[in-house]
């Protein structure tokens, strides 16, 4: 299946930080990663900006957020705490303002947009898309932007019969993620996707350098130095290359 096989390798969370996104850069030039996905609530989002100008090659789309940082938008008390930040969680979403939701995932879209860069497609920090609160609103954001989303089926069996006009990947891993990660890991990952059939996949990773935001903000960081390993390690990079596997990112869909 591998000549036949499209894989996207998108890392999340670009905008968090300056690491976060000097990591994320590094896997794309050194390693495998073909997409990323901005926070652009985040302190590192215009550095990520920057970046992604200097190398159009990275497919770049939007991570929305709504449990980490302060909104894009002002008055949505539904979705903040005393601080004014995202509540923590998602427990909250299901009795969050729709309306609220509505204009902060606008805000969050125009805000990319007004970055200047070529918006490829959609996902969401810790799969808050997939949120049933959520979902209606990404998705009818996805048809009137005509954007592809992160597979959120996978995350919701039984819903994607509900939306057909959306597009997505066949086929999406979240397993590239934890303590123990290892090339083999990696390899195992790509060698069930071969297996599965799947034409089109996407892998979720998560590679940074270490800075002091993603130390004291984000309890996965010193995993993220780990992926960044791996990705950009030659056994990697040659099983990729020998299987006839296709590297795109979502501009290149189809």
């Amino acid at each position: 299946m591998g000549l036949f096989m499209k894989l996207i390798v998108n890392a999340d969370d670009f905008g968090y930080s300056k690491g976060v996104n000097l990591g994320i850069i590094e896997a794309h030039r050194e390693g495998i990663v073909t997409s990323a996905t901005m926070m652009v609530n985040m302190g590192g989002f215009a550095h990520a900006v920057e970046l992604a100008k200097e190398n159009p090659k990275l497919g770049v789309g939007i991570h929305l957020v709504l449990d980490c940082g302060f909104p894009v938008s002002q008055d949505v008390p539904s979705l903040t705490d005393e601080q004014g930040r995202f509540r923590r969680g998602q427990e909250y979403l299901s009795s969050a303002s729709s309306d609220e939701l509505q204009r902060e995932l606008t805000a969050q879209l125009e805000t990319f947009l007004g970055a200047g860069l070529k918006l490829t497609h959609i996902d969401s920090h810790h799969h808050v898309h997939a949120h049933k609160a959520v979902l209606p609103i990404v998705l009818q954001l996805a048809e009137e932007y005509r954007l592809p989303v992160r597979s959120p089926w996978t995350l919701n069996p039984g819903e994607q019969a509900d939306w057909p006009q959306i597009r997505t990947t066949e086929g999406f891993s979240h397993r590239f993620y934890g303590d123990d990660l290892s090339v083999d890991t990696l390899m195992s990952i790509l060698k069930e996707i071969e297996k599965a059939g799947y034409l089109t996949t996407e892998i979720m990773t998560h590679p940074a350098f270490l800075d002091e935001e993603v130390l004291t903000g984000s309890s996965y960081n010193h995993q993220r130095t780990r992926e960044l390993k791996i990705l950009t390690a030659p056994q990697i990079k040659e099983y990729v290359q020998k299987q006839g596997i296709q590297l795109v990112n979502f501009n290149q869909l189809g």
